[in-house]
């Protein structure tokens, strides 16, 4: 478990903290260094309040793929129409388990990216337009950013292998072994109270600034976007992983969760360089060592974890023994949040540049 009491560091790590005050709006930063919490920080809100994490929710439903398949209720390698016949009408009999980890199923959007998100709230028509879709790209080849439909995808074949619903699920295969008491797939009536409200300029992000804060969308099960959490419950997801997966996942597992896939590929659908594993982003200075980076410029090629829309992150980089989690509730542009986040990054990184 780790210990909240107290928090350390020198001047980068102050640096760190100055920069997610100066963001403005709400924030929560924890960094986690050999185990130890040296930044615990929750600027305009409570530690315990819940940040609405984007994509940074999608490594969650991957590491429960994981889980099953360490059971041999899956094999990555199984089309998905196996387990879901209807998936696979319209040309996507041969899209695996495998491909959506990937983002190689072809399928970025079912039916387009503004259709998907207004309906994302809807579980049973998200699934049916995944059964109606037609793949926009091959199975298998380059990487094509699924934003919605990875969550709906995966979770989809997840309940029908188990018969149990992601949400609950999710709750007893990860958030009660690691003690998550702050981290929800669609939030209760109980913790609503607790919620961050997202904030947003310009007529795209206020449009998303409303219907992410509605009740409906923040109670709705999203798995790839939709996870409402705090810095500290990340750190103690991340930290579990750094130390070897326990209780979630074994090291032979986890090695193939975070194995690359694509090294800095162009991505189909959202046209950036991305280093993939199986269900999380890698860090590294990619093939372009000067586009600013989520996890930072220099952190090392093994460093794992995953961006929400430059609003959230969350990674861990081994060669450090570094978990850093760094949540805001500021829309912005790709450009300035993408800086964001790589200026804080770099920061902590300045503190702890060596393995030890």
């Amino acid at each position: 478990m780790l210990d909240w009491s107290g928090t350390s560091g020198g001047p980068a790590l102050d640096r760190a903290r100055r920069l997610v005050r100066e963001r403005g709006g709400a924030a929560q930063l924890v960094v986690v260094h050999g185990g130890r919490v040296v930044a615990d920080v929750a600027h305009g809100c409570a530690a315990d309040d819940l940040f609405w994490v984007f994509s940074t929710s999608k490594p969650f439903t991957a590491l429960l793929v994981h889980r099953l398949a360490e059971r041999g209720a899956l094999a990555l390698d199984d089309p998905l129409a196996r387990h879901w016949p209807a998936f696979g009408a319209h040309g996507k009999e041969a899209i695996t388990v495998r491909h959506v980890l990937q983002h190689r199923s072809g399928l970025p959007v079912a039916r387009g990216s503004v259709a998907d998100a207004l309906t994302m709230a809807d579980w049973n028509g998200s699934v049916r337009a995944l059964e109606r879709a037609r793949p926009r790209f091959p199975a298998g080849g380059g990487p094509a950013y699924q934003y919605l439909t990875y969550g709906f995808l995966l979770g989809e074949l997840l309940r029908r292998i188990t018969g149990t619903p992601i949400r609950e699920l999710m709750t007893e295969e990860i958030l009660a072994p690691l003690g998550l008491r702050d981290t929800y797939l669609g939030v209760p009536d109980a913790a609503l109270a607790r919620q961050v409200p997202l904030r947003a300029r310009g007529p795209a992000g206020r449009a998303t600034q409303v219907f992410v804060n509605r009740r409906e969308t923040r109670q709705a099960v999203i798995p790839a976007a939709g996870i409402s959490t705090t810095a500290r419950d990340l750190a103690v997801l991340y930290q579990a992983l750094l130390d070897g997966g326990a209780p979630l996942l074994t090291p032979q597992s986890l090695a193939a969760a975070t194995m690359p896939t694509s090294d800095g590929t162009v991505d189909a659908f959202i046209k950036l360089p991305i280093r993939w594993s199986q269900g999380f982003q890698l860090g590294g200075p990619g093939l372009d060592p000067d586009r600013p980076r989520p996890m930072g410029r220099t952190s090392s090629p093994q460093a794992f974890g995953h961006n929400g829309s430059n609003v959230c992150v969350a990674w861990a980089d081994p060669a450090r023994r570094l978990v850093v989690a760094c949540l805001t509730n500021r829309v912005e542009s790709r450009t300035a949040g993408a800086a964001a986040h790589n200026a804080v990054a770099e920061a902590i990184l300045a503190e702890f540049p060596t393995h030890g």
